[in-house]
């Protein structure tokens, strides 16, 4: 039983990168089970381009403006909804 248990223990801590890397996919618009994949295939080499790409994203200001102005077109589209929900 301390075997298996081991063996859990070892599939969970290992899990954890591909997890938290299809997270951060997710969060920004990417697939998260693309980057799960990817995760498990290159652990850290997938972490690393990943957040590669996500600094990129930030440091990048037109990439931010759009981010922004999405966001702002988003949020005015749901009070829109809202309104004709309430009439």
């Amino acid at each position: 039983m301390l075997f298996v248990d081991m063996l859990f223990v070892v599939a969970v801590a290992i899990s954890f990168i591909p997890i938290l890397t299809g997270y951060c996919a997710n969060s920004r618009g990417r697939s998260f089970w693309l980057w799960f994949v990817l995760g498990w295939v290159l652990p850290i080499v997938s972490f690393f381009l990943l957040f590669a790409l996500i600094a990129r994203d930030e440091l990048d200001p037109g990439r931010r403006l759009l981010a922004e102005a999405k966001q702002i077109l988003r949020d005015a589209e749901e009070k829109a909804n809202a309104i004709k929900s309430q009439r």
